[in-house]
């Protein structure tokens, strides 16, 4: 199985606090089954300022302690952003990591605030098509906005947005609203992956038993095979050549 959306590397955002703990996390994944991950730390503007020089510097030094540890996960990086102006610039620059490539595109990992989609958001996401990236929506299922107004996600993916389920929101760990959301997205075939969004050992680890017994009864083994395998390979597959 495929990750596309972790927060393993350590010490550069609110994911794992230390390389000892980023690998205890890395053999929770390779225990459920995962085979490669992208992790994609924070970049938010003002509270955390990673950069590609940051993130592949934390990348390198995961990838050399699970080399030591010997634990079989292939690990590339990319970053979460929150959308905000600040990101325009560095878009323009191409400066920010991206997820991997759908349709000759390549896509961008694209947070909103929890509260609500932003004034705007629409705009920003049209504006990241013409510069031909392809925005994919971090965990709408989470987003207040979209749980109040669920057919509000219709509009990002006419544009031509993909889109990110967190493994246990469906599992009931953010409450019965976000469950309720992330089942009917699932079932809606609105979602191109799923992912752990993991940060720690204990509370948001990087596991998916659960979450696919759930996802099955919903869309099925082939619907999990898609989101799980099939649509995250085809994303990540240059991240992953030769490794």
């Amino acid at each position: 199985m495929y990750d596309l959306h972790s927060h393993l590397l350590p010490g550069i955002d609110d994911g794992a606090i230390d390389l000892k703990n980023a690998l205890k996390m890395a053999e929770q994944a390779v225990n459920c089954g995962i085979t490669h991950m992208v992790c994609t730390p924070h970049i938010h503007i003002g509270r955390f300022n990673n950069d590609q020089a940051s993130i592949s510097d934390a990348l390198q030094k995961f990838r050399k302690g699970l080399e030591e540890k010997t634990i079989p996960l292939k690990v590339a990086a990319a970053a979460e952003i929150r959308l905000a102006a600040e990101i325009i610039p560095l878009v323009k620059q191409k400066q920010l990591p991206v997820l991997g490539h759908w349709e000759n595109q390549e896509v961008l990992l694209i947070e909103f605030p929890s509260d609500r989609v932003p004034h705007g958001a629409i705009a920003m996401i049209e504006w990241l098509l013409d510069q031909n990236y392809v925005p994919m929506i971090a965990h709408p299922e989470r987003n207040r906005g979209f749980i109040e107004r669920p057919a509000l996600l219709d509009t990002f993916l006419n544009l031509g947005c993909l889109t990110q389920l967190t493994a246990t929101a469906i599992t009931g760990q953010f409450g019965t609203k976000v469950k309720e959301t992330a089942a009917r997205f699932l079932m809606e075939d609105k979602i191109t992956v799923m992912a752990s969004d993991a940060h720690n050992i204990r509370y948001r680890p990087p596991v998916f038993s659960e979450a696919i017994k759930y996802a099955k009864t919903l869309v099925g083994n082939e619907g999990v095979e898609k989101l799980l395998y099939s649509n995250p390979k085809k994303i990540s597959r240059e991240k992953f050549s030769g490794l």
